[in-house]
């Protein structure tokens, strides 16, 4: 594998660094995203929701790759001011990954038992107070495990701003391709790199996953099984370690 010198070193870091900030910008607006245009999916008011409809079938049938260009080169020619191209890029990625992460919103509100917001109208809660303390604590912990997932896909994702020349994982690379004229050795730091940063995300992710399901009662899985044995006799419970026969602990 090539010796990469110090300097090289320094900018495939400083494109980490530039990486990171991408998926910390672009997880905020599109968790924002996420939640309002999902609640909207689920509102009383058939306008509310047709146009939130309409907003995540045009983010979801819409490259966003070639949204990117199209906001960095298109929009400057009809309105007269242009983005840099960071931001340009997280308002890309933020409103196309919100509009998939509405789809979970929308999915984990409608799985809360109509009963729960019953027995908040008998309450005499608000809306706003039903989908405050009882909606939202108890479709929160369904979010977290999708997310996740699509927080991965972003932290990807962003490797589609090099072709704005932002300078991030992906684009540092080139540089230093271009400094060594070796492919394999760079492309394989980077996989690491992205590895990596995946892996960390990951585990955050677990952890905010835990307390979300310790926030409404319910605990992660402990890796075994109690197998009740039907039948005359005496009941044997029958404990299974999920490790031992290949289970995901």
């Amino acid at each position: 594998m090539t010796d990469f010198s110090a300097g090289l070193w320094e900018l495939l870091l400083r494109g980490v660094w530039i990486t990171v900030q991408l998926t910390v910008y672009s997880a905020a607006l599109g968790a924002a995203v996420a939640f309002v245009v999902g609640l909207a999916r689920t509102h009383r008011l058939w306008i509310v929701r047709f146009i939130s409809g309409a907003y995540f079938e045009i983010f979801r049938g819409t490259s966003a790759l070639v949204l990117m260009i199209w906001v960095f080169f298109v929009v400057p020619l009809t309105l007269g001011w242009q983005l840099v191209p960071m931001w340009a890029a997280v308002l890309t990625l933020g409103c196309t990954y919100g509009a998939y992460g509405s789809e979970i919103v929308r999915g984990a509100v409608a799985a809360v038992p109509p009963a729960q917001t019953e027995a908040g109208i008998a309450l005499g809660f608000t809306p706003a107070q039903r989908l405050r303390k009882i909606v939202l604590p108890q479709a929160w912990p369904e979010m977290v495990p999708p997310f996740n997932n699509l927080l991965i896909e972003l932290l990807k994702g962003t490797a589609l701003v090099s072709v704005l020349g932002v300078g991030d994982i992906t684009f540092a690379a080139q540089l230093v391709r271009n400094a060594t004229g070796d492919s394999a050795p760079v492309y394989t730091v980077i996989l690491v790199m992205y590895f990596v940063l995946a892996f960390l995300l990951t585990r955050v992710m677990r952890l905010v996953e835990r307390r979300a399901k310790a926030g409404v009662g319910r605990s992660a899985p402990s890796g075994r099984t109690v197998i009740r044995k039907a039948g005359p006799g005496p009941r044997k419970d029958l404990v299974a370690d999920s490790s031992a026969t290949g289970g995901a602990a």
